[in-house]
């Protein structure tokens, strides 16, 4: 078939690599490779990242971990296998992860439960404010600019198309562009935050969500970065703190809803460090050399949306929080889709149930 994903974040850039085996694929981005994607943290944390009430989601997202190793050899990228490190900063925050534990364990999810100073031989960076936490072995992170680079080099290899201009709708077999109109036997939506635009079932199914990270590196004589990604609650506020080469630390993320604004803050900056400086004191000696904002696409239930909008309409995104950590069982449902199977370990993303069946 001939094939246009539309969107050339991690989602779109998976679809389009994964697809171009079997049919002919043009990506429509006018900045492949950017956006969310290129600002993310990089975890892969479908149970650090589970809270009671989204049971589904976590199916889903340990799923798709399931996929990574492989999918990542296929791409030749390394993961970092290390786990992570969930700590609470005081008692309200120590009770909020006693329920995930619990949870957690109500699913069958490994968790080790640690009191900050077993925490703090585990971790040495982390700071006496934090009070205790969890350890859980399971969860990976990848490095999400060196993943962006080997998914849109290994498309380019396998005759994938780009197209650097912006998509203005998406019907069945069409994809306007502001310059000219592309036919295809299946159009992908893939466009992020951006998608509801694009097409009129879409229209309040999916939203942006701001979030601003920061990247920092650990100067001569400062103390180093932990070695293991760390998710922390301070005083019931969420921030994470994601090791990479060279001594370099992500920070992240602040989340709220400013439309399409991808400006950074002076009070976002502000928050992170606060924050961060909490769980791991060392990071007030390392230099600033980054601070970004990307927009997450939202859903109303954080699940995504992944399924038919109608002949030869596909949807993939609303994946919030989750992109990097979707993006193999997403490429593959779509995959499965555009061959006229289903998939059902993404039925729970039916956009159907969103979208009231609209096509």
């Amino acid at each position: 078939m001939n094939v246009v994903v539309v969107g050339g974040g991690v989602i779109g850039l998976s679809v389009a690599w994964r697809l171009s085996s079997e049919h002919e694929v043009t990506l429509v981005d006018p900045r492949p490779a950017g956006g969310a994607s290129w600002v993310a943290g990089g975890m892969l944390a479908p149970v650090t990242e589970a809270w009671p009430g989204e049971e589904d989601l976590l199916e889903l997202g340990s799923a798709s971990l399931a996929s990574w190793p492989g999918f990542a050899a296929d791409l030749g990228l390394d993961l970092d296998t290390r786990g992570t490190i969930v700590a609470a900063a005081d008692g309200a925050d120590a009770g909020q992860l006693d329920t995930l534990a619990e949870f957690l364990a109500g699913r069958g999810r490994e968790v080790e439960r640690l009191s900050g100073r077993e925490l703090r031989r585990v971790e040495p960076s982390l700071g006496p404010n934090v009070r205790s936490g969890l350890i859980v072995p399971g969860d990976l992170a990848v490095d999400n600019r060196e993943l962006l680079r080997l998914l849109s080099s290994r498309a380019h290899e396998a005759g994938v198309e780009f197209i650097g201009e912006a998509a203005a709708s998406v019907t069945s077999g069409v994809v306007e562009l502001a310059s000219s109109t592309l036919r295809c036997d299946l159009a992908v939506i893939a466009a992020g935050a951006w998608s509801g635009a694009l097409h009129p079932a879409l229209a309040g199914a999916v939203r942006p969500v701001k979030g601003e990270i920061l990247r920092l590196r650990a100067r001569q004589n400062a103390l180093p970065p932990p070695t293991h990604t760390v998710r922390a609650m301070v005083e019931s506020r969420a921030v994470y703190l994601v090791p990479r080469a060279g001594d370099e630390l992500v920070v992240g993320a602040t989340q709220y809803e400013a439309g399409f604004d991808e400006e950074v803050t002076a009070g976002g900056v502000r928050d992170l460090l606060n924050l961060a400086e909490r769980v791991v004191p060392g990071v007030v000696e390392y230099t600033l050399t980054e601070c970004a904002a990307g927009l997450r696409a939202g859903s109303r239930d954080n699940l995504p949306l992944i399924g038919s909008l109608g002949p030869g309409v596909v949807v993939a995104a609303g994946h919030h929080r989750n992109g990097l950590l979707l993006a193999p069982i997403t490429a593959e449902a779509v995959r499965a889709m555009a061959a006229g199977r289903e998939e059902p370990l993404v039925k729970v993303a039916d956009p159907a149930r969103l979208t009231g069946g609209t096509a």
